[in-house]
């Protein structure tokens, strides 16, 4: 049976079930702030920065298996626009549910005297450890679940001109001038030579236009 790393009563994510006292139906309820902890969130896109503050409110009740968790996070996020790359905070709001089994019951509540015969589901499971249980894997998955996986400023946000990297949501009237690419080689040319030599140029692009036209 895969129980959780020792745990650390002076963990603000730990918390204390004694009081419970494995009687079914027994209820505790908590309201906590804690420091978020390292890594709270999606990496590299949106998260809630180590250290801020996470208020918890939580309902802790005794079950015959063990101790089932109800709660919700709240907290401020912090990440980059997708679309134009502008810092931007998000209010995030997480509910969760789990239940920590204790280590000598099985998933009905009976007392068993050897680890289960599924390994994998025992590596899924929770437990209650010496009447502490841990949150922070839970808090963790609840909070990732509930950020958004493509974080935007703002719901019409227009991105970033892909010429200029202009914010087109500052500038809406934004725009380049579309240039023909059938000349553009030629315009390069000519502020290579010499005027001779433009007004040959000149003369040739004048009568492809005539040719176009008829």
């Amino acid at each position: 049976m895969v129980l959780n790393a020792r745990l650390d009563h002076r963990d603000p994510l730990v918390f204390d079930t004694h009081e419970l006292g494995r009687r079914p139906g027994a209820l505790q309820r908590l309201t906590r702030t804690v420091d978020a902890p390292r890594d709270f969130g999606i990496q590299g896109v949106i998260g809630v920065p180590e250290g801020a503050p996470v208020e918890l409110d939580l309902r802790l009740e005794s079950v015959m298996e063990g101790v089932l968790v109800t709660g919700t996070a709240r907290a401020k996020a912090e990440g980059e626009c997708v679309r134009c790359l502008e810092p931007l905070e998000h209010q995030l709001e997480a509910d969760f549910q789990e239940l920590f089994s204790y280590p000598d019951a099985d998933d009905r509540g009976r007392p068993v005297a050897e680890p289960g015969d599924d390994a994998e589901d025992d590596e899924d499971r929770l437990f209650v450890e010496d009447g502490l249980i841990g949150l922070e894997p839970v808090l963790r998955d609840a909070v990732v679940l509930a950020l958004p996986m493509q974080p935007v400023c703002q719901d019409d946000c227009q991105g970033l001109c892909s010429e200029c990297g202009v914010r087109l949501s500052d500038d809406p009237d934004h725009h380049h001038d579309a240039v023909d690419i059938r000349w553009a080689a030629l315009q390069g040319l000519a502020g290579s030579l010499g005027d001779g030599e433009k007004d040959e140029m000149s003369g040739a692009e004048a009568g492809v236009d005539e040719k176009q036209e008829k």
